[in-house]
């Protein structure tokens, strides 16, 4: 079969039969020329051109025709933050615009009016030349898919522009008008337009069709777009910005239309491939792909080909173009925000900087005597990919070969590789086992150069050492790999990288093979407590069954106590027993054997942890709806007139409401724990809520002191569990009952609510959904039947003491009416005759916000909550003047206050061992 351009993606061979006449022969030690290079940029249509000696045979399925590119989506995302921040300046910074706008007339006012009028005619006919010059070249370069492209965006644009018109002429403030508009020198009852009507689109065309890639006509745009500009402000047709709008328009929505519907793709073919290597003095035969496994690092890493030639050894070809190159784009830039520079690469690179970094580091490391592929050539394939030429290295890649396989002697010579690299400074980035080939003769070659870096920092060696530990370590053990990094780089070195060995210091491939074995181990520790459990049980019940007599005493609470006690040693030496190492610890140790004064402090490698950035966002938002909230409000009468016999209940509901805290908790717990100590123990929960999301840190501080209290770690687990899943029923059985009530308040007929039964239908809805889709069925099922496994037998206990459950439900209740009454006192001690709210719809307002407050990613609900409570209580009647500072004195009596008593409380139950 014959296919004329066939795309190679997933090919296994291809071949070409025919040569040029004239090529030079052999493999040839040679880079790209400067003759070389300049056929090539004459693009892939040029090497279509050939086609008489370039066809291809071979089985080749094409890819798609377009793909989306992230960094197409990143533009999208900049320039949409940068037309919110635009008209953010524009609205609140109304001084700044107006005086800008003064100095640039006043300045532009100067112009000669020949220039004027020069510049004018020029823009006006340039504006409409270029896009249909540029169209032109594109036709007659076969490249029409670009030009419907770029059609498809100014027309698009060209929507965005009107409908932009039409909000600043209807609903746009005041201030925003002003900026973006000016009267109309033609007619002083008109305003210009806020946005160019055919200046957007054509921005948006240029920048669809590529325009901006090439030089020569990216200097031409820029030179059109100031000459324009420069005529519509001279002439008072515009503002500055309302061009700044108007370049921001159309450039974001190029973007998004090239996102959505996909760029053309533009990989190059197997017979561009063939072409390039003859352009560059080879003479290929055959190219067979090199399928790479998939893993999250090798996305952009290239295409991989085995080329025979006509004469002279076979080569190994890497061919990168600019969709491979974007691949993992979002995660570096990730890893750039998260991580010290030291730590990281670029996320932003150009095929021409990869394709030198990479040559650069294939070269320095032969230089430094390490045994590495050998560059031979190099060349662009078109304007959007670039090949290197390397000379043929067989042989197997760490991962694939046998633990046996894996001597003493060729740990050493890996250990060998690394120190030539760190002798002249060069730091590889990626020793993971599919970067070490091992040749046929036993040789070890390190590949996969091009993320490394040259003149690297001590960080960055130390970084290479610690990351082959751990990809021999996975391989070999901990003991094997640490001996053979001290038999060769010696023990100083190896102790000196303790610091750099965290998981986020290692590769993605590392970090993911670490999280398995990780679940591995602690699916082997929970295997071990259940059997342990199992046979304790077992053992008891043989104990029972061999008391006989006619008479059951009452048994005695020493010997049910001592049994107990030795139920719960043998289940924690079965823990002990099963309790692994990790694979970092076992390095550790390792190390300070040989070097016991070795440093173990991790480096800190992070700007900023995830967690906090998120809570740092959240929090942001929150207390600007608050500033918000409280501008407009005078706190000198408003605390003069406060109610402070109010303020004095709501700090009574407070404090109440950590004892029916321990009466909700307690009440799951059979087993016997003292009410006060848990009382202090809801009290240091207050101090934990503000260093974690108040979802998970009250979990944890419960469970770790249900432990403490002599409850084994799986039933106090499960004791927690309970009181939350009864929480949860109860939260939303009282959240329904109470939006009921408020529903029929003000209506003398108890049907409910048009909101109460869209709520109920909407639950109805995801319910079905849930159920129908089997993927979400699945992922609910196995949630709550691990939930149920716990809760369920717990509860079975719970139940067969009525006083317990009792105690539990009600603490539940009057921990929610504490916090109702507080929220109500403090709207009270706010408000003036009228103002109150009923019961109910506080009740309400809590339950929604507190609600929130639980799913919120910020401690404490710091944020959600304020956020949720102000408008909430503002829906329901209240006036906003009263709405903010009830809700500050809320979260000061329930968040604020409550944290130094709850640390010096922490801090006493750990001293104490309770915690």
């Amino acid at each position: 079969m014959k296919q004329q351009g066939a795309n190679p993606e997933g090919t296994k061979s291809t071949s070409d039969a025919s040569s040029r006449p004239g090529s030079d022969s052999g493999s040839g030690s040679r880079t790209d020329s400067d003759t070389a290079s300049k056929d090539v940029n004459r693009g892939e249509d040029d090497f279509l051109d050939e086609a008489h000696i370039d066809e291809v045979e071979g089985d080749e399925p094409l890819l798609p025709a377009r793909v989306h590119r992230p960094s197409d989506l990143m533009r999208l995302l900049v320039g949409v933050l940068g037309i919110i921040l635009l008209l953010a300046i524009a609205a609140f910074a109304h001084g700044t615009t107006s005086g800008l706008e003064q100095d640039i007339n006043k300045g532009t006012g100067q112009a000669p009016d020949l220039l004027i009028k020069i510049a004018g005619l020029a823009s006006s006919i340039a504006i409409l030349l270029v896009p249909v010059a540029f169209a032109i070249e594109r036709l007659i370069k076969r490249d029409g898919l670009r030009i419907a492209d770029g059609v498809l965006a100014a027309v698009l644009a060209h929507g965005v522009t009107l409908a932009t018109d039409l909000w600043v002429a209807k609903g746009a403030p005041g201030s925003l008008q002003e900026a973006l508009t000016q009267p109309s020198p033609g007619d002083i009852h008109a305003l210009t337009d806020p946005v160019h009507g055919y200046l957007a689109p054509v921005i948006a065309y240029m920048t669809a069709v590529g325009m901006s890639r090439r030089p020569r006509w990216r200097a031409v745009l820029w030179i059109v777009l100031l000459l324009d500009a420069f005529s519509m402000l001279v002439t008072g047709y515009t503002t500055p910005f309302s061009i700044i709008l108007t370049v921001l328009i159309g450039w974001t929505v190029a973007y998004g239309t090239l996102y959505a519907v996909g760029s053309p793709n533009v990989r190059p073919t197997g017979r561009t491939l063939m072409a390039g290597l003859r352009h560059v003095g080879f003479r290929p035969v055959t190219a067979s792909r090199e399928e790479l496994p998939e893993t999250p690092e090798t996305g952009d890493r290239g295409r991989r080909y085995f080329v025979t030639l006509e004469d002279g050894p076979p080569l190994d070809v890497t061919v990168v173009d600019r969709e491979q190159q974007a691949q993992g784009f979002f995660y570096r830039v990730w890893r750039n925000l998260t991580l010290r520079g030291f730590a990281t690469r670029s996320s932003l690179q150009s095929l021409r900087q990869a394709l030198e970094q990479e040559a650069l580091l294939a070269y320095a490391a032969i230089a430094a005597g390490a045994n590495a592929p050998k560059l031979i050539a190099t060349s662009e394939l078109g304007p959007d990919a670039v090949m290197l030429v390397y000379e043929h290295t067989g042989g197997r890649t760490l991962d694939t070969l046998a633990d046996d396989e894996i001597t003493d002697e060729l740990l050493h010579d890996t250990w060998h590789q690394v120190r030539a690299l760190q002798s002249r400074r060069i730091a590889h980035r990626r020793l993971v086992g599919d970067a070490i080939l091992v040749d046929r003769s036993g040789t070890v070659i390190l590949t996969d150069l091009r993320v490394g870096e040259i003149a690297a920092g001590d960080l960055l060696l130390r970084m290479d050492i610690s990351q082959l530990l751990v990809t021999l370590g996975l391989r070999v053990g901990a003991e094997r790999a640490v001996a053979s990094a001290v038999g060769v780089l010696g023990p100083d070195d190896v102790a000196d990288c303790l610091p750099m060995l965290q998981p986020i210091a290692l590769s993605r491939t590392s970090r993911a093979t670490l999280r398995k074995l990780a679940r591995e181990r602690a699916q082997r520790e929970r295997e071990a407590v259940l059997e342990a459990t199992r046979q304790a049980k077992q053992a008891r019940l043989e104990d029972a069954s061999d008391q006989t007599g006619p008479v059951l005493e009452k048994p005695d609470k020493k010997a049910v106590r001592a049994e107990q006690r030795a139920e719960k040693r043998a289940i924690d030496e079965a823990i002990e027993e099963a309790r692994e190492e990790d694979l970092l610890t076992q390095i550790r140790h390792q190390v300070l054997l040989i070097r016991p004064q070795a440093p173990v402090e991790p480096a800190r490698l992070e700007r900023v942890r995830p967690r906090t950035l998120i809570s740092f966002i959240a929090g942001a938002i929150g207390a600007y709806f608050l500033l918000t909230q409280l501008t407009h409000i005078e706190f000198g009468p408003l605390v003069a007139n406060a109610q402070w016999g109010w303020v004095v209940a709501a700090v009574l509901f407070s404090a109440l409401s950590y004892f029916a805290a321990a009466m909700a908790l307690l009440g799951f717990v059979p087993e016997r724990v003292p009410f006060l100590r848990a009382v202090a123990a809801q009290v240091a929960g207050s101090f934990v809520k503000i260093v974690a999301p108040a979802a998970v840190g009250g979990v944890a501080l419960n469970t770790r002191f249900l432990q403490r209290a002599g409850v084994r770690p799986g039933l106090a687990v499960a004791s927690v569990g309970a009181s939350q899943l009864f929480g949860l029923g109860c939260h939303i059985l009282m959240l329904l009952s109470f939006g009921y009530l408020t529903g029929t308040e003000k209506t003398p007929s108890l049907s409910p609510s048009r909101t109460v039964i869209a709520g109920l239908l909407t639950v109805a809805v995801l319910v079905l959904v849930v159920t129908s889709v089997p993927l979400l069925r699945k992922f609910v099922a196995t949630r709550v039947r691990s939930l149920f496994a716990g809760v369920v037998p717990r509860m079975l206990d719970v139940l067969q003491r009525p006083q317990k459950l009792v105690t539990g439900i009600g603490g539940m209740l009057l921990l929610t009416a504490c916090f109702v009454m507080c929220l109500d006192a403090s709207i009270r001690a706010f408000g003036q005759e009228g103002t109150s709210l009923s019961i109910a719809s506080v009740a309400v307002v809590f339950l929604a916000g507190n609600a929130l407050g639980s799913a919120a990613p910020t401690p404490g609900g710091v944020g959600a909550v304020e956020a949720t409570l102000t408008v909430g209580l503002i829906a329901v009647g209240l006036p906003k003047e009263v709405a903010a500072p009830a809700v500050l004195l809320f979260r000061l009596l329930t968040l604020w206050l409550p944290v130094l008593p709850g640390w010096l409380a922490f801090n006493q139950l750990s001293r104490k061992g309770a915690l």
